[in-house]
């Protein structure tokens, strides 16, 4: 058994192409939607700040209109970026009006993060010894562009994570259903699945797989309630850390 390694177009793919596709003016879709299904373009996604994790809306990264270029200047720090090293452009919720607190006069903007000097990026160094995570700060960087217009990005932000934990997840879905595959078959192998018990919980983890596919169909036509999509962030994280602990117990001393 081998396993491919991880997409890296999954952030373009799954997250910033389906809130175009809501969002987007007909120029945005027909300019990033190709080289995104044709793996040209990676994105990364400036949310979280030290400051602003959870609590999404109390970012403080600036963006100020560019009157020469007709963007944005966007000043501020984003965390826990993921692949923004190797990353061709970000999608950035920055503060637009200066005056604005939590989720109002936030846009949704969208730069090159090829600007030396403007953007540098840094890795944050996890326990496996690999870098998915970064460190983005951003000095006086230029953003071409806002998806959904100026100070409608709460709205987008939104969107876009309905997205992010519903219906994406098909696609994770695979590879659950892939690890599970390997834990009934070390539990045959093992003698474990001899036991009433650890074959009701076998049984109760594909259930529960079965249920978040069909939870994340269902989230197909979502646009602006992030509430129903949400619960499948839920569903997913017990179920994976539960097969985690049973594929533990079916291995044994092995």
């Amino acid at each position: 058994h081998s396993t491919a390694p991880a997409r890296m177009g999954h952030i373009g793919e799954n997250l910033l192409a389906p809130t175009l596709i809501t969002y987007g003016t007909e120029e945005q879709k027909r300019r990033h939607l190709p080289p995104v299904a044709r793996g040209e373009a990676l994105w990364c996604q400036g949310y979280s700040e030290p400051g602003a994790g959870s609590d999404l809306a109390g970012i403080r990264t600036t963006a100020t209109p560019d009157t020469t270029t007709g963007g944005y200047t966007v000043t501020g720090q984003k965390i826990w970026t993921s692949l923004a090293l190797d990353a061709d452009f970000c999608f950035v919720l920055a503060r637009t009006d200066p005056g604005s607190i939590r989720h109002h006069g936030l846009s949704f903007l969208l730069l090159d993060m090829d600007q030396p000097g403007r953007i540098e990026v840094r890795p944050i160094r996890q326990l496996t010894g690999t870098s998915e995570f970064n460190e983005v700060f951003f000095d006086g960087a230029r953003a071409t562009e806002t998806v959904g217009g100026e100070g409608n990005g709460w709205q987008v932000a939104m969107g876009l994570l309905a997205r992010e934990r519903g219906v994406s997840t098909l696609a994770q879905q695979i590879g659950f259903a892939e690890e599970l595959g390997l834990v009934v078959a070390a539990a045959v192998a093992s003698g474990a699945a001899e036991d009433p018990v650890i074959r009701a919980r076998l049984v109760r983890q594909w259930a529960e797989l079965d249920t978040m596919r069909r939870h994340a169909l269902r989230t197909l036509g979502t646009t602006g309630d992030p509430g129903a999509p949400s619960v499948a962030k839920l569903l997913w994280g017990g179920w994976h850390q539960r097969l985690g602990e049973l594929a533990v117990e079916v291995a044994g001393e092995a």
